[in-house]
């Protein structure tokens, strides 16, 4: 795939490939959203909302970022923020190409 390496990281976010959660990466549910952590890295961080892990959760499911982010409900005047949102996910390697 262009633009990959090979381990499916992404140089830049393309709305119109799919991806999916980093095997190294844990999500655990929480009120606000999720915790976020690392294994390799051993970062920890925050996705926010719960919509936004539902949409890194379905990632796998979609054959692209978009399909994931449409068909978490999310309304399509929130999209371009989800979709930079995952955007900052591939580049802090939490979400890779598949």
């Amino acid at each position: 795939m262009p633009g990959t390496s090979p381990d499916g990281a992404a140089g830049s976010f393309d709305p119109a490939a799919p991806y999916r959660v980093s095997e190294s990466v844990s999500l655990r549910p929480e009120p606000f959203g999720a915790l976020v952590y690392d294994f390799v890295t051993r970062k920890l961080s925050f996705l926010k909302t719960p919509e936004l892990v539902e949409v890194v959760r379905g990632l796998e499911h979609h054959p692209d970022a978009r399909a994931a982010v449409e068909a978490a409900g999310v309304p399509p005047a929130q999209h371009e923020a989800y979709l930079r949102a995952l955007a900052g996910l591939l580049r802090s390697r939490t979400i890779v190409a598949r």
